[in-house]
């Protein structure tokens, strides 16, 4: 990496940085306070160590966390596609605008990738905003022909 880019995990203490780069995800004011912010803050202080179930790579610059990816393992039932039901969900990949451009966002998705291995994970499941797709594509993802759905509750 360059500028000056650190590559580490998150730590309790990196609550508030991660927050307010996944507030950025949803065109969030970074200091605006939701009901999701307690929801996600109490949901990492429960997986931050849990270095089998999740994962949460940043990239700091001179003390400053500026990109973030969470990985999260999915249990499921096994199937042609995943053989074990092992699948991880990669979310929240994001750089602040004034750092992107330095190569952080694949080292963020190659962090992710490596510990996917490591937990014996069958693949890694997304869903791509049509500026990250480059990113996703140049890594090896393919596009399925699944398409995603959801129900509010």
């Amino acid at each position: 990496m360059t500028h000056n880019g650190h590559l580490r995990t998150a730590t309790a203490q990196d609550s508030a940085a991660l927050l307010r780069l996944w507030g950025l995800l949803f065109d969030e004011d970074a200091d605006r306070e939701g009901p999701w912010r307690s929801h996600a803050a109490k949901w990492f202080a429960r997986f931050v160590d849990d270095r089998d179930d999740a994962r949460f790579p940043v990239i700091e610059v001179d003390g400053v966390v500026v990109a973030t990816a969470i990985g999260t393992l999915e249990l499921g039932v096994p199937n042609p596609q995943c053989t074990k039901g092992r699948s991880v969900r990669l979310a929240n990949v994001i750089t602040m605008t004034e750092h992107r451009g330095h190569g952080y966002g694949t080292a963020l998705v190659l962090d992710v990738l490596n510990w996917a291995r490591s937990i014996d994970a069958d693949r890694i499941d997304l869903s791509a905003t049509a500026e990250g797709q480059r990113l996703y594509d140049k890594l090896g993802f393919t596009l399925t022909a699944a398409p995603r759905m959801k129900f509010i509750l």
